[in-house]
């Protein structure tokens, strides 16, 4: 074959991937109509569970340096300030969970990392290749490219967004709703110094005349860091929306304080009607969807980059187990089996959000929004067998969350998960001997609360894919996820 996957649309899922493979050792092709990254800030916040899945590959550094917290709301009227508020619920790191906070990282700084990171791994972009048409065979699937060319590759992904090509291609249908009928706008601008807004807000006037206005200043600008991102809504459904600079520099002039000569610049700018709807099915034969191609959202609650970015993640190492550690295909069914209800609840709570922020209830974003909470208790992937567990227990198909490892408790347990491996921890009971495998580590604990006692297989996406008080029916359940029986166990590690 040309390559093992085709990845089509290099947006952050796409990238994600493609990354996730790379390390993994997994050949991959992601190619990319645009000629460049897109330029844009329409995803803007980063939430904790993303922000681990990060640091798992090995970027979170920087997206940390480029980010920072959101900052208080500024209610106006007019030209007159008005009080502030927090709409983000805040919290301190904790043992388990070490990034608590949404970071505010514009879209196009997130991508422009994650693909320096792929160069680093040894991966690439083509960009300026569109698909233009996709066939199935019983051992392949076919790419054909606006080059000219034909790929051949065991499996596809589209990540390539709403108005995704590959899922037209296969017929697939998206079910869904219209979330509100009012167009918006969303634009990046840089205001001029001394514009009558300044960066420590994010500004929002509510009852502007001809709908809403939101300013939101935007981390790694560039000199001088006076970008922002407008937000504005629109009372009437009929409404032509201007997208062109003259248009934005024009609402903000008549709906702000501000003139139009304090746009300096419109960087980029878009209109959109808010709908939620979600692909009838997440694959088909070798074509998996994965992000916006799967299931748009309204950008209330900042859910969609997030779950394009877990979509990735979970397809990712199934793939690697698949392709490069001979795991059965049958690995591979669990990909809808588990993203497809984690898009519906979000394309639900996004909804929820967008509705209650356009009748006037603007609530905090709390724990709701963060995806920590996201699980696969109920996946063909997830094996408990400890009988009688309390209600508040941790359970395979739940997050493994993270703590103090080693003698003295100086390590993390995250730094024992990082890579691409599975990781059989044993807390409070024996370590038994495992198949040896090079992507399978062992680590014991005498205790730690947050696991409770048992054995505890941590999936390489961070999610425990089984667990148990004995390690009866463990090395069939290894066998699943191609880490085969070898006559030595790999000595424990303290």
């Amino acid at each position: 074959m040309d390559t093992d996957v085709v990845i089509v649309g290099a947006g952050p899922t796409g990238l994600v991937l493609a990354i996730d493979l790379a390390r993994r050792g997994v050949r991959a092709l992601l190619v990319e109509k645009a000629e460049v990254l897109f330029p844009g800030s329409r995803g803007k916040g980063l939430q904790p569970r993303s922000l681990e899945v990060l640091d798992d590959l090995g970027v979170l550094p920087a997206v940390l340096a480029a980010g920072a917290p959101y900052p208080l709301m500024r209610g106006w009227e007019g030209a007159e300030p008005q009080g502030e508020w927090d709409m983000m619920a805040r919290s301190e790191p904790t043992e388990q969970v070490p990034y608590a906070n949404v970071l505010l990282v514009p879209q196009f700084r997130t991508q422009e990392l994650l693909y320096e990171r792929l160069l680093e791994l040894g991966g690439a972009v083509r960009f300026g290749t569109a698909l233009t048409g996709v066939r199935q065979t019983t051992d392949a699937v076919e790419a054909e490219l606006s080059t000219g060319e034909t790929v051949r590759a065991a499996y596809l992904v589209a990540c390539d967004g709403g108005r995704s090509t590959v899922r037209r291609a296969l017929g697939i249908g998206m079910t869904g709703e219209t979330v509100d009928p009012r167009p918006m706008l969303v634009a990046d601008v840089r205001l001029s110094p001394g514009a009558a807004v300044d960066r420590g807000n994010w500004h929002l006037w509510a009852t502007a005349p001809g709908g809403g206005v939101a300013l939101c200043p935007l981390p790694g600008g560039g000199p001088g860091d006076e970008l922002f991102q407008l937000v504005a809504g629109f009372e009437d459904e009929s409404a032509a929306v201007d997208t062109s600079a003259e248009g934005v520099r024009a609402l903000l002039a008549a709906r702000t304080p501000l003139t139009a000569e304090d746009v300096a610049e419109v960087r980029w700018s878009s209109d959109f009607r808010a709908r939620a709807a979600m692909a009838d099915r997440f694959r088909d034969g070798r074509v998996f969807l994965a992000g916006d191609a799967a299931h748009v959202h309204s950008p209330a609650g900042g859910q969609g980059l997030n779950t394009g970015v877990q979509d990735a993640y979970n397809l990712g190492w199934k793939l690697g187990r698949v392709l490069r550690h001979g795991a059965p295909a049958a690995l591979l069914d669990s990909y809808e089996a588990e993203r497809q209800p984690v898009a519906a609840d979000v394309l639900g709570l996004s909804t929820r959000i967008h509705r209650a922020s356009a009748a006037g209830r603007t609530t905090q974003r709390g724990a709701e929004v963060q995806q920590l909470g996201l699980g696969y208790r109920d996946s063909p992937c997830s094996v408990e067998t400890r009988p009688g567990l309390p209600e508040d227990a941790l359970r395979a198909g739940d997050r493994a969350p993270d703590g103090p490892y080693g003698p003295s408790g100086e390590g993390r347990l995250f730094d024992l998960f990082r890579g691409p491996h599975l990781t059989l921890l044993a807390v409070g009971v024996p370590l038994p001997p495992v198949p040896a495998s090079p992507s399978l580590r062992t680590a014991h604990l005498s205790a730690y609360e947050a696991y409770g006692t048992g054995l505890f297989l941590v999936r390489p996406d961070g999610y425990i894919g089984w667990a148990g008080t004995t390690p009866t029916g463990l090395t069939a359940h290894l066998a699943t996820l191609g880490a085969a029986p070898a006559p030595d166990p790999i000595p424990a590690r303290v």
